[in-house]
């Protein structure tokens, strides 16, 4: 058929008849997407094709800079204290992304965002509430940032943070004296100098951290002088939350000393961890990873795991959270660090001194009396009280 055949309208018609014109679309820039065109002869883009050519439209960007432009275009809309919320969250994320070289944002991917959550819960010792705020956080940056073309689109999609009960999505969550009474007290009679029984009562008589106490060493418990030496040592796998700063010698009880002494002597592996340490709170494999102290806390605060009715009315037959992997489903379990909050409060109810109690918890004054002191004003006004005489 000859080239005028074709111009010829009847041609045409016949062409069209034949020969259905495909759908034709195009690659939507700022939605990331493909859609339907409507102009006659745009080529067509393959799935493959657009999600090459979404890569291709975006602009790279360093993260250091990339919070710089976002909290400057949220200035305006967002409050000073919620803006300086913003900075302080997602500077992790940038301090985290320059560990793991990641210099241009353009090749995110959501299992490294994946990694960032476990590395920030564990580094950060959050609760699952704190863990929640963090990642919704960066959600939301994650999401400016595909709308000024630094990542993939749809990239915030896969930003994932726990859900909460209503019992978790508080920060007034501790174990309170009276239930570490119990937790202790049944630790100490049916699982004594376990990795589990030392864990807990470490945490709870000493206020630390659960990263301060999994950095710790054998050579760093003095036994005679019955005290604890915490230690930053990041070239050494064990950095601390507040670095040199938070190096201090943390007394301990002759009660305390005793179980660390029948630890160490009869139940501790013998290991060293990757750099030829010989972690305090060891297991089979070496050094415990923080989830695994963090496993345990949640395990041994459950009410039936030390003998309590369940307040919760569940059947402990059928109930989820008495599995070993899911004790933190328990509304009761809590965290190390509502341990360390429900330590402190003890301490401040039982008058010892806030400068004291904030040192030996490496916390400011201010900082522990907005997030861990949780006494009543009733029970500070009573305390006060016995200083009247002295007026």
């Amino acid at each position: 058929m000859g080239a005028a055949g074709i111009g010829s309208p009847g041609e045409q018609t016949s062409f069209k008849e034949s020969r259905p014109i495909p759908e034709r679309f195009t690659f939507n820039r700022q939605r990331g997407d493909c859609v339907r065109s409507p102009i006659s002869g745009q080529s067509i883009l393959g799935e493959r094709f657009a999600t090459r050519l979404a890569t291709m439209s975006l602009e790279p960007i360093e993260p250091d800079t990339a919070l710089e432009l976002y909290l400057a275009d949220r200035e305006n809309e967002l409050t000073e204290a919620t803006l300086y919320s913003h900075k302080s969250r997602l500077g992790h994320f940038v301090r985290w992304c320059d560990e793991q070289s990641i210099e241009n944002l353009n090749d995110l991917t959501g299992r490294q965002l994946h990694r960032y959550r476990l590395w920030r819960r564990d580094e950060g010792d959050l609760s699952i509430a704190s863990e929640k705020t963090q990642m919704d956080t960066l959600r939301v940056f994650i999401r400016w940032l595909e709308q000024v073309d630094g990542v993939e689109q749809d990239l915030s999609m896969k930003v994932r943070s726990p859900s909460l009960t209503p019992e978790q999505n508080t920060r007034h969550v501790m174990l309170d004296s009276e239930r570490a009474t119990k937790v202790l007290a049944y630790l100490e009679k049916y699982e004594y100098a376990t990795f589990g029984h030392v864990t807990v009562a470490l945490l709870w008589h000493t206020m630390m951290r659960v990263g301060a106490a999994h950095a710790l060493d054998v050579d760093d418990y003095y036994s005679d002088e019955q005290y604890l030496e915490v230690r930053h040592r990041p070239e050494r796998g064990t950095p601390i939350k507040n670095k040199e700063e938070g190096e201090r010698l943390v007394a301990l009880s002759e009660q305390v000393c005793e179980l660390l002494d029948d630890w160490i002597a009869n139940r501790r592996p013998d290991v060293t961890d990757d750099h030829g340490r010989e972690p305090l709170l060891a297991s089979r494999q070496g050094r415990a990873h923080r989830t695994t102290l963090r496993g345990y806390c949640y395990r041994a605060t459950r009410p039936c795991s030390y003998g309590e009715e369940c307040p919760h009315d569940r059947d402990p037959n059928e109930c989820e959270a008495t599995h070993r992997d899911a004790a933190f489903d328990c509304p009761s379990s809590v965290s190390p660090h509502a341990i360390r909050r429900g330590s402190i409060t003890h301490s401040l109810n039982s008058d010892v001194p806030e400068n004291a109690t904030s040192d030996r918890a490496n916390v400011s004054q201010a900082v522990l009396e907005q997030h861990y002191d949780r006494r009543t004003k009733r029970e500070k006004m009573e305390q006060r009280r016995e200083y009247l005489d002295n007026l």
